[in-house]
């Protein structure tokens, strides 16, 4: 399998080359150079397997020629091994045709762990390999950075640091952080919004001389890595409700886009996917463009769903690049556009194929609140902000009289990681999993920064140079 940037000029890699590359050089995203397809037969044949054997089979066209099937197979049944259920990411069903896909089971309580703990383990094996070392920055709105850290402490060849918007995460989120004291981990809280922290990291990355010295990589959704290691669930979800001899549809609480794009990949490798349903808060960028084609950033509001606190939505970038039929030069002028004048300018034709298969949904925190208490009250099922966004936006594509198509909304996150929004809505507030239960009596560890590249990129040489020796 070889890889190709949206914008067309970095060199093609394979996958351990995107993999450790992160970001592409000319600042687009890798991508497949072409799509692999399964035919209705080899569906079926992943029903009733394991889930983390499910995974390698779905992951196996994407690692090939960098990574045996039965290295991917080994990679998945430990990344999976430890998560607190045995389905690793079990369905529950809601109403009649709407279902859940718990996919925060994981060591960090997020959707984030699903993909993370096959990424450490990656990155384990390919710098082993080739004999190598990296030091890996991310950004986070709140879940990303919790789940890389615990994916990657402690490894001997990654030292790895990650910036969050100082203030605007939950305290669950942000101790789930600075409380990792591991030689190889740095945080830094950054004086200003997740748009800010990202487009930090983007700057480092286009640092050419910074990125060589310091070996960068990335565990963002920029990494297609990441992307590879969601489109699994979205594979064992519908499998239980009838595919391939079925449709189904999928309802993704989204910031970043990654998520929701991992839905979109397995649609592209031939599951029958009916329609995606992108659910947004009052930062609603995507769902104003779905709706209207409007594309265009205004201010980010801290709200209760925090990891969807967004308006720059990194991986819309991949989708782009298939609407303007792989038009790399194409796709690079519109971000080029979109970042200088905060507007995107989608052609007409690509803004309808898109949504002829997406739409779009927002809620705000008032709504938020009423569909966690509406849910507890009619089901006695608790679920976090984000995760009532995307149960929201279920109902709202059902109530449109499409039955027979069942709906699975993605339940990113463990209600416990926002106790305050969980007590506002229902009067209680959950308690943390007994691994997690001593959280606040830890000891934290981080910097506050301002939003300042020179700056960021002191603290990240200070990390990586911890450790050199």
């Amino acid at each position: 399998m070889r890889y190709v940037s949206t914008r067309g000029l970095a060199p093609v890699r394979d996958f351990a080359g995107v993999l450790l590359a992160g970001l592409a050089e000319d600042g687009g995203l890798y991508v497949p150079e072409t799509w692999p397809s399964l035919a209705p037969a080899e569906w079926r044949a992943l029903r009733g397997l394991p889930y983390a054997d499910l995974a390698a089979r779905v992951m196996a066209p994407f690692t090939e020629g960098s990574l045996a099937p039965e290295a991917l197979q080994g990679i998945c049944r430990e990344a999976y091994a430890g998560f607190g259920h045995p389905a690793v990411a079990p369905l529950v069903q809601l109403e009649h045709d709407l279902f859940l896909c718990e996919l925060f089971h994981g060591p960090t309580l997020a959707f984030k762990d699903m993909a993370m703990q096959v990424l450490g383990r990656l990155f384990d094996a390919v710098l082993t390999a080739q004999d190598r070392r990296v030091t890996i920055v991310g950004a986070t709105s709140g879940d990303t950075g919790s789940a890389a850290i615990e994916a990657c402490r402690d490894r001997a060849r990654v030292d790895i640091v990650i910036l969050h918007p100082e203030g605007r995460t939950s305290e669950v989120q942000r101790r789930q952080m600075t409380t990792v004291l591991s030689p190889n981990v740095g945080n830094l809280a950054v004086a200003g919004t997740f748009d800010d922290c990202q487009d930090l990291v983007k700057a480092m990355f286009a640092d050419v001389p910074f990125r060589a010295e310091m070996g960068l990589s990335a565990v963002n959704s920029i990494n297609w890595a990441r992307i590879a290691a969601q489109i699994p669930y979205y594979v064992a979800s519908a499998l239980a409700l009838g595919a391939p001899d079925r449709e189904v549809a999928f309802a993704v609480p989204t910031g970043n886009f990654g998520n929701v794009l991992a839905a979109w990949a397995a649609r592209r490798m031939g599951l029958p996917v009916r329609a995606l349903i992108v659910g947004s808060n009052r930062n609603d960028i995507l769902a104003r463009f779905l709706a209207a084609n409007d594309m265009s950033v205004r201010a980010v509001a801290p709200s209760l769903s925090p990891s969807m606190d967004i308006q720059v939505s990194s991986n819309f970038e991949r989708l782009l690049f298939e609407l303007l039929g792989r038009d790399g030069a194409l796709t690079d002028a519109t971000m080029k556009g979109f970042r200088a004048g905060g507007r995107m300018e989608v052609p007409a034709a690509a803004w309808r194929e898109a949504t002829a298969l997406f739409s779009g949904f927002s809620l705000d925190d008032d709504g938020t609140l009423a569909e966690i208490r509406r849910l507890h009250d009619a089901c006695g099922y608790l679920a976090d902000p984000h995760s009532a966004v995307g149960i929201a936006a279920a109902r709202a594509w059902l109530g449109r009289a499409r039955e027979g198509v069942p709906v699975v909304a993605m339940a990113t996150a463990h209600p416990a990681k926002f106790p305050d929004a969980i007590a506002a809505a229902v009067g209680l507030r959950p308690a943390l999993p007994a691994r997690l239960a001593d959280l606040y009596e830890r000891p934290e560890r981080y910097r506050s920064v301002p939003r300042d590249l020179a700056a960021v990129e002191q603290l990240v040489r200070a990390t990586a140079r911890r450790n050199a020796g």
